[in-house]
């Protein structure tokens, strides 16, 4: 008999909130709006009921989140260096063999611009808000 741990709700929504930092974070710093909304239609890194069900176990829920949170942390570091390709594809791996799709290579981001500084997306969230 094997015992197996099913993912929590809390873990799910923690893999949603990622997606979102993803979107709102990280491709606005490296593609315009134009690209992630297209990123959109092409249901990349889009979860359903059914990939909840695929990923469900316990441990294939953190997987997920651990490869999330490492090419979030690969992506948004000022520098990024080639060393990190490695760490990168595995995780992109990863999430491909669970499931999510993430068609990017290592070599869309390093070398690339960061316009960050340059372009305001309607990705990003709000520096500030005005409640009415």
């Amino acid at each position: 008999m094997k015992v197996v741990f099913a993912s929590t709700p809390d873990q799910e929504q923690k893999i949603k909130e990622l997606i979102q930092n993803v979107y709102s974070n990280v491709f606005p710093l490296y593609f315009l709006d134009d690209d992630i909304k297209e990123f959109e239609s092409l249901k990349v890194l889009h979860t359903t009921t059914r990939h909840f069900e695929y990923f469900g176990t316990l441990k294939e829920a953190y997987q997920v989140i651990v490869s999330l949170q490492t090419i979030i942390a690969i992506l948004e570091s000022r520098n990024i260096v080639a060393r990190y390709e490695a760490i990168f594809d595995k995780n992109v791996r990863m999430l491909q063999e669970l499931g999510l799709s993430f068609p990017f290579e290592f070599s869309h981001f390093y070398g690339g611009k960061m316009f960050k500084s340059e372009i305001l997306s309607i990705y990003t969230k709000a520096a500030n808000e005005l409640l009415i």
